[in-house]
């Protein structure tokens, strides 16, 4: 981003670094959890409290996020014109592109709810299927995430709307798809047979983790998208 020389192999190192941690890591839970068995009462029970501080912390994350927008907002400095949006900005009209993005993660939730629950009454093959609509939902979320970016007419210097816009929609966006990632393991380990109905722990992790995203995604709607635009 600063032009440094080399910067960009450095970058795309790690990358390829962060992706071969992941994957290495992403197998040995599975190993240890599936053939080995090592996943016992105890070891699931601090699981779950390590998914639990882990959204914890996410909450926080976005609550700062949030404070700078709700700073910047009810208290508009001379600096940006005493308005907000700052003069010169035109905000994204709420009822385009981020309607359908509520819709499609809404809809997300809805249907990976009902393949967790299937998948707890053991029916595998709606498991799967409501496992795989979610993923197409996700990803094509993203994809209008993208093409409202190129469509934008303010980018992230112009002043503190454009910076907290694209921070708090760019977090959520790395958000998306970071559970779009962990849905989609626990779908090739669904149709690997690797979960059953009492024995999905790290898919049901997945789960909460979007349904997280959602409702992040629902006050960032609310406030960054319609009340900004009203």
């Amino acid at each position: 981003m600063h032009g440094y020389t080399y910067g960009n192999y450095l970058l795309e190192l790690g990358f390829i670094l962060t992706i071969l941690g992941i994957t290495f890591w992403l197998k040995d839970i599975v190993i240890e959890g599936t053939y080995i068995g090592d996943h016992t009462k105890e070891v699931q029970r601090g699981i779950v409290i390590a998914i639990i501080l882990f959204i914890i912390s996410e909450i926080f994350v976005f609550l700062s996020v949030f404070w700078a927008f709700f700073h910047s907002s009810l208290s508009s400095s001379i600096a940006i014109g005493g308005v907000w949006p700052p003069a010169g900005i035109i905000a994204i009209d709420a009822f385009s592109i981020p309607l359908i993005n509520t819709l499609l993660l809404l809809s997300s939730g809805a249907f990976i709810t009902y393949g967790h629950h299937a998948l707890m009454e053991g029916n595998r093959s709606q498991a799967i299927w409501g496992t795989i609509l979610t993923l197409v939902l996700g990803i094509i979320f993203t994809m209008l995430q993208y093409y409202e970016y190129i469509d934008c007419t303010f980018s992230m210097s112009d002043s503190i709307y454009g910076t907290v816009f694209y921070a708090s929609t760019g977090l959520h966006g790395i958000h998306v798809i970071m559970g779009t990632l962990a849905i989609f393991f626990g779908l090739v380990r669904l149709c690997g047979y690797q979960l059953t109905d009492a024995h999905h722990q790290g898919h049901e992790a997945g789960i909460t983790y979007w349904h997280f995203v959602d409702v992040v995604w629902l006050f960032l709607f609310a406030s960054v998208y319609f009340w900004s635009g009203i």
